[in-house]
C-alpha cells in the first residue's frame, strides 16, 4: 500500500466536489446568483466533508493512534469477534461534520482484510458493530501483539473503502481508507492494553493516542495477547 499525499480534499471526494460546483455555477449562469444559493451551501457542505488535512503525533512506539475522527462511543472489555478472542474495544462514531479517512492505528504488517455486507443502522448505536455493513483489517505488529481495525457503515454512509491488502507494511497514521457520510470504526486491542481515551473524548484519526499496547516482557508467555 503506498503512501497518500495530503492535497487538503480526500481524492474519493473529487467527483462529488466537481459535481456539486459544477451544479452551483450552472444555476447562478442559467437562473441567477439567488436561486443558485441553495447549491452552493450544498456544494460547501460537499467540500467540507472530503477535506483531508495532513496529521502527525507525537506517541510512544506502543501507542495505538485514532484510525478516525470522531467521539468516542465505547471503551470496554468485549469480544474481538474476527479473533475470538478478549479484547479492549474502542470505538469511534464519526458524523458528517467530521473527516472520514481512515488511518492505521499500529505499525505492523495486515494479516487479514474481510468485508462483511450487513445493515446500516445508526453508527452510534452498539449493535452496529457486528450487524452493518464492514470492513475488519487485522495487523500484527512487530512485538507480537494483534489489532483489529473495523470500518463500519451508518445510518447515511453507503461506500466503505480500504486500500490495505493481506502482507503490506503498514505504519500509524498512515491513510487506509474512507468511509463515506457518518460511519464508525471500532479497534479490538489485546487485553492487557491501557486505555488513554475516555468515553466522550474528540478523537483525531493520525494525532489522538487511544490506548497502549502492554510492553511485550509483561505479557503471557501463552499467546492469549493475541
Amino acid at each position: 500500500m503506498t503512501h497518500y499525499p495530503h492535497p487538503i480534499l480526500a481524492r474519493e471526494g473529487w467527483p462529488f466536489i466537481a459535481l456539486a460546483v459544477g451544479a452551483a455555477l450552472a444555476a447562478a449562469v442559467f437562473a441567477g446568483p439567488w436561486w443558485s444559493l441553495p447549491l452552493w451551501i450544498i456544494a460547501v457542505f460537499v467540500v467540507q466533508f472530503f477535506r483531508d488535512p495532513a496529521r502527525g503525533f507525537d506517541a510512544a512506539g506502543n501507542a495505538v493512534i485514532s484510525p478516525a475522527d470522531g467521539r468516542i462511543v465505547a471503551v470496554e472489555k468485549a469480544r474481538d469477534p474476527y479473533l475470538d478472542r478478549d479484547a479492549l474495544k474502542v470505538s469511534v462514531f464519526m458524523n458528517v461534520f467530521n473527516v472520514h479517512s481512515n488511518r492505521v492505528p499500529v505499525d505492523g504488517e495486515v494479516r487479514e482484510v474481510r468485508y462483511f455486507p450487513g445493515r446500516f443502522f445508526n453508527a452510534a448505536i452498539d449493535k452496529a458493530s457486528l450487524e452493518n455493513e464492514r470492513n475488519a483489517m487485522v495487523i500484527d505488529t512487530a512485538d507480537g501483539s494483534r489489532v483489529t481495525c473495523v470500518q463500519i457503515a451508518g445510518l447515511i454512509a453507503r461506500r466503505i473503502l480500504c486500500y490495505a491488502k493481506p502482507g503490506d507494511r503498514v505504519e500509524r497514521g498512515q491513510r487506509f481508507g474512507f468511509i463515506r457520510f457518518g460511519s464508525r470504526v471500532d479497534v479490538y486491542l489485546p487485553p492487557d492494553a491501557t486505555p488513554r481515551a475516555t468515553l466522550g473524548d474528540v478523537v483525531f484519526a493520525g494525532q489522538t493516542v487511544l490506548a497502549e499496547l502492554a510492553p511485550p516482557a509483561t505479557r503471557p508467555a501463552d499467546g492469549q495477547h493475541r
